[in-house]
Order: structure tokens, then C-alpha cells, then sequence
């Protein structure tokens, strides 16, 4: 649906991994300070487990602040399935610089893997069939846009990145404005050009948001019947969402109804990260 702007990621992974850093390393790596200030290092990071690669650009940031000197090879990128014991990067420099980045390096890529990872076995699941599986903003505080360019690396798609960029109409908003008519009448006012949304709970509320010619209707919690019948009705007068609840094991028979998307909260914020490791080697 959303695409996220390159500046606008760029500049969210410079800041989140300011901040990681910030609550890792505070006032000093004590324990880094005992080595020798000018021993250098190599090391290699590899996953314990298979996985879809995500994040390179956050590791990259994370050794670039720690020490601008250090230097990583990368022999995957974004996208990339890995299969256990796989070597993901090489890093060599400084052994006090390679160590202090080691954890929040570890802690975005094994993160953001995660959300891809989990993201590809859904997207497997419906690749059957023509739907496209959505992200919502269901996020983990902080790592909204690293969260969502991770959605795409493991081939699900982005819905709307924030409050900001698309209308999403829901029961307490027509509530608020009186009907879906009004509601949607209102949104274009507002902002012409920006996507609506609108959320329905029935099959005459979808008839009321169609009428209203929304882009996009949501079917929140709709029965499989009802889907079905939606998609008759909608007839390509307005693209349909499935959402609600929906799970690997009812996954399947929603995307064969017919929908254009399902959103599923569980993409990024029942997060299961990683298993990854850096092993340092021999120093000198």
C-alpha cells in the first residue's frame, strides 16, 4: 500500500541506533576498556537458526558510530534466506570498537530477521493466491519504520506508516461524524489525494462505504460467508481488507475468498527474534 520515503528511513535508523547505543554504552564500555587501546580484532557473526535476513544497513550504522574505522564484508544481504551455522557478516578493527558495537548489532539484526522471517512464512502460505498480506501499526515502540522495511524483506507489504499518511475511518470516527458518508466526504476535504480507508463490521456497512466509493474497505472480523459475499459486491468498486484476528491456521481460507489484502498485526509485534552469534577471532 505505503512505500517508506529513503530519507525518512535513513534518518529513523541514524536516531534508533543513536539510542540503542546511548542505552548500551551510557557513559563507557568498562569491560572493553580492558583491552589494550590499540589490539585489533576480526570476528564473524552467524545465525543459529534458518532465517530471512534483515537489518544490514542498521549494523553498518551501529559500527559506523561505535568506530568509523572498523570494516565489515558482508556475504548475505536483505532478502537472503540463511540456513544454520551460516557465516551473515565478517568484521575487523579495532578489538574494543568491534566489541562494544557486538550487542546492538546483534540486537537490530536478530530483531529485524525476525519480522522477515516471520513475514516469509505467511507470505508462503497465500502465495497461491493474489492477496497481499499487510503490516498494521502494531509495532514495537521506537521501531515502527525498522519494523516495517523489515515486513518487505520477508515479502509482505507495508499498510499505512503512521496516523499521517492514510485515512483509516473507523466505528468511533463515523460515530463522530455521523455517518460513513460523511465521514469519507469529510477525509477528502481534508486531504485530497491521500488514501481512505474504511473500517466495516457487516455487509450493509460495505454497502454504505461503497456507495461512499471509499478505496479501501476493511472487513473487520467478517465470517467467511460474508467475505465471500463482500468480494461479489465490491466487484472492483472498491479494493477489500480482511482483518481480525487472523492467524497461520485461518490464513489460507481468508486469502481464497477473493480479498486484495489481510493485515495481520502478528507480523511485527509478537516478535521472535533471531539466534545469532559473534565469535571473535584471533587478535593481535
Amino acid at each position: 500500500m505505503n512505500q517508506i520515503p529513503p530519507d525518512l528511513l535513513r534518518q529513523a535508523r541514524i536516531e534508533g541506533v543513536a539510542q540503542s547505543l546511548i542505552e548500551d554504552i551510557g557513559d563507557g564500555d568498562i569491560t572493553a576498556a580492558l583491552i589494550p587501546a590499540g589490539k585489533t580484532a576480526t570476528g564473524r557473526v552467524i545465525t543459529r537458526e534458518r532465517a530471512i535476513i534483515a537489518g544490514a544497513a542498521w549494523v553498518e550504522e551501529v559500527f559506523r558510530q561505535v568506530n568509523p574505522s572498523l570494516s565489515l564484508t558482508w556475504y548475505v544481504q536483505d532478502g537472503d534466506e540463511a540456513a544454520p551455522d551460516q557465516v551473515l557478516f565478517s568484521c575487523e578493527g579495532n578489538a574494543r570498537g568491534l566489541l562494544t558495537a557486538e550487542r546492538a548489532a546483534l540486537n537490530w539484526l536478530q530483531t529485524l530477521s525476525g519480522v522477515a522471517t516471520r513475514c516469509a512464512f505467511y507470505a508462503r502460505q497465500v502465495e497461491h493466491t493474489s492477496v497481499k498480506l499487510l503490516d498494521t501499526r502494531k509495532t514495537l515502540p521506537g521501531l515502527r519504520l525498522a519494523q516495517k522495511y523489515a515486513v518487505t524483506c520477508g515479502g509482505c507489504h507495508n499498510h499505512r506508516l503512521g496516523l499521517y499518511d492514510a485515512f483509516l475511518i473507523k466505528e468511533n470516527h463515523i460515530a463522530a461524524c455521523g455517518s460513513i458518508a460523511a465521514a469519507v466526504e469529510t477525509a477528502r476535504e481534508t486531504a485530497p489525494g491521500r488514501p481512505v480507508e474504511v473500517e466495516t463490521e457487516n455487509l450493509r456497512e460495505l454497502e454504505l462505504a461503497l456507495a461512499a466509493e471509499a478505496d479501501v474497505i476493511m472487513l473487520d472480523e467478517f465470517s467467511l460467508v460474508d467475505m465471500r459475499a463482500a468480494v461479489a459486491l465490491a466487484s472492483g468498486k472498491s479494493k477489500l481488507e480482511a482483518s481480525g484476528g487472523i492467524n497461520a491456521d485461518t490464513l489460507v481460507a481468508v486469502a481464497e475468498t477473493g480479498v486484495d489484502f489481510i493485515s495481520i498485526g502478528a507480523l511485527t509485534k509478537d516478535v521472535t527474534a533471531i539466534d545469532l552469534s559473534m565469535r571473535l577471532g584471533a587478535s593481535v
